[in-house]
């Protein structure tokens, strides 16, 4: 059996994961990484997306994250999101509505901050559909 470590995926709202992984895949803002067991110590921003758990039965989890932070110990991996959300629980239509009107207001900004707001929301959007692509991906659909 592959060595493991604990891992938490924590929001604002609620724990969204915790149990003993043998992986991890999150991107942060220097792109993707992937964290084993023994890992050297690391805190970094995240960025929007998908994380894969691999988890100690060696099933994946996704979970979509809006951002927030990675510690990574040798033992523990925690992880602080403003949002996370567990792949199949994301709405797709909302995220597609989201997209489409991110997009919208991007074309027709009246103001920087209109602007930044927009670019923000077309990320996020951006992101959960990727994490549904890859939950689909992994499923096979």
């Amino acid at each position: 059996m592959a060595a493991t470590f604990t891992c938490h995926v924590v929001s604002a709202e609620e724990e969204i994961y915790s149990g003993e992984v043998q992986m991890l895949i999150a991107n942060g803002i220097l792109g993707e990484m992937g964290i084993l067991a023994g890992h050297t110590p690391l805190l970094s921003p995240l960025i929007p997306g998908p994380v894969v758990i691999r988890n100690a039965d060696n099933e994946e989890v996704i979970v979509y994250v809006s951002g927030g932070t990675i510690e990574v110990q040798p033992k523990e991996v925690i992880i602080l999101a403003d949002t996370a959300i567990r792949a199949h629980d994301v709405d797709e239509a909302a995220a597609l509505e989201a997209q489409k009107q991110a997009e919208h207001a991007l074309h027709n900004q009246s103001s920087e901050l209109n602007y930044s707001t927009a670019l923000l929301q077309l990320v996020e959007a951006t992101a959960q559909l990727r994490t549904l692509q890859a939950m689909k991906k992994k499923l096979g659909g």
